[in-house]
């Protein structure tokens, strides 16, 4: 008897868990969405539109064998889901896989291809009429967002303020150094250690002048601004306990298996799960690829022995363009510093899109 499997949310991982056990059981992706969308390739699809449909897939040609319904779950039980259409999926096995949002244009808020390119269509217009930008946050995604805006255009004034005294603060300092080289090179302005005393008076990511002041005292004008920070869990439909608890921080708590405590059928992968370590896509896969072998096992009556463990060391590729950027990679000898052409080689070029573009090459699935 073939199982069923159900996938609530189709990003990094919701996506390379379904298809890999699209050939092993009965698959159903749930997602609101109608395409995945390759958010390392979001603030490029901003300041470069015409490039900008690379990064979405449309889910239908995902799965071979397995059915995507594009809907919303308000409600997971240890047997199955209830979708926001009142529909009810029953399933022997569950899998979380919703994710994290984060602010525009990083993360497209829009649920439709259509839409999410015409709002990084208008927003480009609006950063193209602007000389003076400004960036709330010197995380990894503001530090991109700065560098993607350097390539298309070199010559916009482009300021980074931060409450953080360092970049980057869990990584070497000579990283950080070749960090803060190549942001001098571009022109790119750092205000770390400190914050505005209230915020711009015009919308995220429309364009309009204003002035700013610092806790430090320093005015900064700018024509548009954008956050590059705040993270939020999409753990809401689970929020009734019909699951199970969330932590303070709206994870859910897994074992090493990847299994959510309680349960040896039900899985969370992600940026959902309690795991202790950066949220980031490549660790989602990593997810996947336990969560998989444990499915696949039990579907053949075998005791699943997969474990996750998260890497000692951080890791990070951070481009800066489609050339610059610093990394850190593991060895067999340890973390490792690469060069800006290896973060290149890896991700800066074409920010992953060959890789999902195999991934949803396959024959097309049922889409409801």
């Amino acid at each position: 008897m073939t199982r069923t499997v159900a996938v609530i949310g189709g990003g990094y991982g919701g996506s390379a868990v379904a298809k890999a056990l699209d050939s092993e059981a009965d698959v159903v992706l749930i997602d609101p969405r109608d395409a995945f969308v390759n958010a390392a390739g979001s603030l490029r699809a901003l300041t470069q539109p015409d490039w900008a449909p690379n990064i979405f897939f449309a889910f239908d040609t995902l799965l071979t064998r397995g059915t995507v319904i594009r809907d919303r779950a308000v409600s997971v039980d240890p047997g199955g889901v209830t979708l926001a259409s009142g529909r009810r999926v029953a399933a022997e096995y569950l899998v979380l896989a919703t994710g994290s949002s984060y602010s525009y244009p990083a993360k497209p808020s829009a649920e439709s291809t259509g839409e999410a390119l015409d709002d990084l269509r208008q927003t480009h217009k609006e950063l193209a009429g602007a000389e003076r930008v400004l960036i709330l946050g010197a995380g990894p995604v503001g530090l991109e967002l700065a560098g993607e805006i350097k390539e298309v255009w070199p010559r916009k004034h482009v300021t980074i303020v931060d409450p953080a005294e360092r970049l980057l603060a869990d990584f070497p300092p000579e990283m950080r150094q070749d960090l803060h080289r190549q942001l001098d090179e571009l022109g790119v302005e750092l205000r770390l250690g400190t914050a505005l005393t209230t915020p711009p008076t015009t919308g995220h990511g429309r364009a309009g002048a204003f002035t700013v002041t610092t806790t430090g005292g320093e005015e900064i004008t700018a024509d548009i601004w954008f956050r590059a920070h705040g993270v939020q869990v999409n753990s809401d439909y689970l929020a009734d306990g019909r699951l199970t608890t969330l932590t303070t921080q709206g994870q859910v708590p897994v074992a090493e298996s990847l299994n959510v405590r309680g349960y040896d059928h039900v899985y969370a992968i992600g940026d959902i799960t309690d795991v202790a370590e950066d949220k980031r896509a490549g660790y989602a896969m990593k997810h996947a690829e336990v969560v998989a072998q444990n499915i696949i096992a039990q579907l053949r009556g075998e005791q699943p022995a997969a474990v996750y463990r998260p890497a000692p060391d951080p890791m990070i590729l951070l481009p800066l363009g489609p050339r610059g950027g610093v990394g850190q990679l593991p060895t067999p000898d340890g973390p490792a510093i690469v060069p800006a052409a290896t973060v290149a080689e890896y991700k800066g070029a074409d920010l992953f899109t060959g890789r999902f573009a195999e991934q949803f090459a396959s024959a097309g699935s049922n889409s409801r």
